[in-house]
């Protein structure tokens, strides 16, 4: 996963030759500041380009499963709000007021919410997020990473799972055209052609759409309206989806769920990054794609590889790559603190402020007998459905190049 910020990003680059790259572009040149970072703060970094997202991503993935963050943590991420409602990717000094110089932008904002609304108690502060969301869609029915931006995949799926999450329609958020985001995602949809029915992301230069696994991922979760929280499918789909002309949400969702079916197939169940690398991030992102549109067994395939292939990646990567591998073990209907033997919850934990409270996983035989007193319905299957009602939807940030890394 990369933050899936790039393709806004890339395109901010090209329209102004300088933008805030995502953590994706700073792991491996960005050591830890020399000042010091705020104690609520989730990783070690500098937090210049993904601190807001980091931070949600944290607090989301540890209410997922059913821990309670330290309050400063939650402090601080609502308190990185600008009046206009809108969140920058950092703010080192949020005494200071926002300005016109402030680089707010719908990704971190969209990911705020997701984790202020799953978390609760700060409904002024989600209110004034969505409502800043609503004031800079595009009139295409879709955002792009900053305002006046082109619109992009990763930036509507993750706008639509920031409205889900804050109880929004997000079919009922309409652009002075009268247009929804479920109106501008067919149209990142490519062809079933040689592009497989992936959504596209921009070229910087020639603003020509490619085919994107990320992309595809955000597109084919904002296109259901489903966000970070998926809950196993009930019922899996039996097979692979045709491929159509993408004139609707639904359709385009589809065509990409096959386009991510048939790519992880083609690699042992996971992704390939442009380096010729495992891609073990947009892998995480594909999971959960897939099992919102019902591909549990591909879902539960591609987590059991990012199981037995994500610990140096994580550990390198930080509290957001450990919350996406969360994110993906939940969605599987694996347990994240024994995900390959790995405590992922532990390790998130261990990046920033202790918790308030934890809750741990029943053992084997405490859910054997759960499952016996409710009739055979995993007491796990009611919380994941618990949860999800709770979040809604969302995406963070797109990747490009550097697919790695955070």
């Amino acid at each position: 996963m990369n933050v899936r910020r790039s393709a806004a990003v890339l395109a901010a680059v090209a329209v102004w030759g300088t933008a805030a790259a995502p953590a994706a572009f700073a792991d491996d040149a960005s050591p830890s500041p020399s000042t010091a970072l705020p104690s609520g703060l989730y990783g070690k970094t500098d937090p210049k380009f993904d601190g807001v997202f980091r931070q949600s991503y944290a607090l989301l993935a540890q209410d997922t499963v059913g821990v309670k963050p330290a309050g400063k943590a939650v402090d601080w991420l609502a308190g990185q709000q600008c009046a206009s409602g809108g969140f920058a990717a950092y703010r080192a000094d949020a005494s200071e007021p926002c300005n016109s110089k402030t680089a707010v932008d719908s990704n971190s904002t969209a990911a705020a919410v997701q984790a202020l609304a799953a978390l609760g108690g700060r409904d002024k502060t989600v209110e004034k997020a969505v409502d800043w969301l609503k004031s800079v869609q595009n009139t295409d029915g879709g955002w792009g990473y900053s305002p006046g931006l082109p619109t992009d995949t990763n930036s509507t799926g993750i706008v639509v799972g920031a409205l889900a999450a804050a109880g929004e329609n997000p079919a009922g958020v309409k652009s002075q055209d009268g247009k929804s985001a479920f109106d501008a995602l067919p149209k990142l949809a490519m062809d079933c052609g040689k592009d497989g029915g992936a959504f596209g992301l921009a070229d910087a230069k020639t603003k020509k759409l490619n085919p994107d696994a990320d992309a595809t991922a955000a597109g084919v979760l904002g296109s259901l309206g489903k966000g970070l929280v998926v809950a196993p499918a009930k019922k899996a789909e039996d097979s692979a989806p045709k491929c159509a002309k993408p004139d609707t949400a639904s359709q385009a969702a589809s065509n990409g769920t096959g386009y991510l079916l048939k790519t992880l197939g083609d690699h042992d169940d996971h992704l390939i990054a442009a380096t010729d690398m495992p891609d073990v991030g947009n892998t995480a992102d594909s999971v959960l794609a897939l099992a919102a549109a019902g591909q549990q067994e591909q879902a539960e395939k591609s987590a059991e590889w990012l199981a037995k292939n994500s610990a140096d990646w994580a550990k390198k990567a930080g509290p957001a790559a450990y919350a996406q591998l969360i994110f993906a073990a939940h969605a599987a209907g694996m347990d994240p603190r024994d995900f390959g033997g790995a405590d992922l919850v532990k390790q998130l934990g261990a990046t920033g402020p202790a918790p308030e409270s934890a809750s741990k996983s029943p053992s084997a035989s405490d859910e054997d007998k759960k499952k016996d007193e409710d009739g055979g319905v995993s007491i796990w299957w009611i919380i994941g459905v618990g949860a999800v009602a709770g979040i809604g939807i969302g995406f963070l940030i797109s990747g490009n190049r550097k697919k790695q890394q955070l």
